[in-house]
């Protein structure tokens, strides 16, 4: 592997004019003073990594759900997905990846499926990594209907410095394990909602990569 492959990641386009405001910015500054220059410099270097967008390995056996976000479990719970999905009001496993404003911030889809619902709502902008966040904070909310009709829920929310979720899908489209589907501005969280009788194969604390960390086996048989 050279290098510069280690180093210089690939910059999701969504970052471009973000790193173009942080590199004009760092021009006025470099006039003000060469130190504020150089901590310019160091947040535009900041802002190009944080919107970077690495090639995954997606695993390519079936029946897997991979994480949709890189990050950390922050929360393992029984929970009922949001009311707005249109999903049935049963409490499902639900597996939380916090993304801190240093993770890679692209978000990709847990498992293959068609995506049958999409629904945005408003909200607060409390700590992503607190409970209620999956209540009070802004979201969007995927319900993504698998091959053999059970479905899955993912949901992007807004946390404490995040100001915009971005989404590049629609309804209808169909995706397949590890595809990107949008991304979260300035550190986030991530909700999925395991179909039911699916239990999580994580832990809390652990590190997650999106597309390729596995956070649950759909076939995986249950402990009677």
């Amino acid at each position: 592997m050279r290098m510069r492959d280690i180093f210089i990641k690939p910059m999701h386009p969504e970052g471009r004019r973000f790193v173009a405001i942080f590199a004009i910015v760092t021009v006025g500054l470099f006039l003000i003073s060469g130190f504020l220059g150089w901590i310019g410099v160091g947040l535009t270097v900041w802002c190009y990594y944080f919107f970077r967008d690495p090639e995954r390995v997606t695993p390519q056996r079936p029946g897997v759900v991979v994480s949709p976000a890189d990050g950390v479990v922050s929360l393992i719970e029984p929970a009922v997905p949001p009311a707005e999905l249109g999903m049935p009001d049963v409490a499902l496993t639900r597996v939380s990846v916090f993304m801190s404003v240093f993770n890679c911030h692209v978000n990709r889809v847990p498992v293959t499926g068609e995506i049958a619902a999409i629904a945005y709502r408003p909200g607060k902008f409390f700590n992503a990594s607190l409970d209620k966040a999956s209540v009070d904070n802004e979201r969007n909310s995927l319900r993504i209907r698998m091959t053999d009709g059970r479905d899955l829920a993912v949901v992007q929310i807004a946390g404490l410095v995040a100001r915009r979720i971005v989404c590049f899908v629609k309804e209808g489209d169909t995706l397949t394990t590890g595809e990107r589907f949008g991304l979260i501005r300035f550190g986030s969280r991530l909700d999925v909602y395991l179909p039911e009788g699916v239990e999580p194969i994580v832990a809390l604390g652990q590190t997650m990569i999106a597309g390729e960390s596995v956070i649950a086996e759909l076939t995986r048989p249950t402990e009677g």
